[in-house]
């Protein structure tokens, strides 16, 4: 099959289920706001050694928000609610209470299963927080040196699919980076859907193992160009760079509607393959053949 010029090849992309929660940031201009989200969601790439893979969702008008100003959804995507709880409101505390102006709601009070927020934060008022119930819904006042901080008592846990994938086989790195650039930018407009790597792509892409003991993961020396001649490569011929965009999503259809976006934009000229990330179907439940998703991708609801 292929899109254009670009060569799809027949394989598929390996997903895992993820717990996940939606955070609503809200801040009083653009420029805090936008702080508070590129703080929030660092060090958040790879749950093999971090303790949660974040991003930014959407951006919410006024009209959208708990508080009527401007504000953003993050999801972050954990193994459990357990690591969840413990990843959250560690960043919350750190990277969005610290940011001038923000508050922080939770983004699914609908969701039956929860974990706490700022049912610990609020201790760092020191006695001086104050809580008020709205609508079955406990928010606590947390004051700081501009005013209050503003925090839900708790955030919403829902079923996740992480770990959808595409790999973009380019002739040139300019190449590949503007291709990567493209399918970023497609996943975007999914709702549901984050790329948690930096910019949304990864130049790392890894593979189970190592021949270090200590090591989970190592270099998927199948994909890199410099190893060509001395591993079993992956790559096609004239390929001499390689990029990953890594998908989480709400659900198996929003991911499998992102990775349709993402190829569909990356393809053009000079990306000779768009392929996947696999482990043999071994370890992930979800898989996303390629093909099939091109010939008719699944559709997502309209906000997951």
């Amino acid at each position: 099959m292929k899109l254009g010029d670009t060569l799809i090849d027949d394989t598929f992309a390996e997903a895992f289920g993820m717990r996940y929660v939606r955070l609503v940031i809200t801040a009083h201009d653009p420029y805090w706001l936008d702080a508070a989200v590129r703080e929030a969601t660092g060090y958040s790439a790879s749950v093999i050694a971090c303790d949660a893979e974040t991003g930014l969702d959407r951006w919410l008008e006024p009209e959208q928000t708990p508080d009527g100003r401007i504000g953003v959804e993050v999801m972050a995507f954990g193994f459990s609610a357990d690591a969840l709880a413990k990843a959250i409101p560690n960043r919350v505390g750190q990277c969005v209470m610290t940011c001038p102006t923000t508050a922080v709601y939770n983004g699914m009070p609908d969701a039956d299963e929860r974990i706490p927020l700022g049912k610990h934060i609020r201790f760092f008022g020191d006695g001086y927080q104050k809580s008020r119930l709205l609508a079955g819904r406990r928010y606590w006042r947390v004051p700081v040196m501009d005013g209050e901080f503003l925090v839900e008592e708790n955030l919403g846990v829902r079923k996740g699919v992480a770990g959808g994938n595409i790999l973009i086989q380019a002739a040139t790195l300019d190449t590949a980076l503007a291709a990567a650039r493209r399918g970023v930018a497609a996943v975007a407009e999914v709702p549901g859907a984050i790329t948690p790597f930096p910019g949304g792509v990864a130049r790392s892409g890894s593979k189970v193992g190592s021949r270090y003991k200590k090591l989970m993961a190592s270099t998927a020396d199948a994909y890199c160009p410099t190893l060509r001649g001395r591993v079993e490569s992956k790559l096609h011929a004239g390929v001499n760079a390689v990029l990953e965009i890594v998908i989480d999503g709400a659900n198996e259809a929003t991911v499998g509607q992102a990775m349709a976006a993402a190829l569909r934009a990356s393809a053009g000229e000079g990306v000779i393959a768009l392929s996947a990330g696999n482990y043999g179907g071994k370890l992930g439940k979800f898989h996303f053949h390629l093909h099939q998703l091109l010939q008719g991708a699944p559709s997502a609801p309209p906000h997951a």
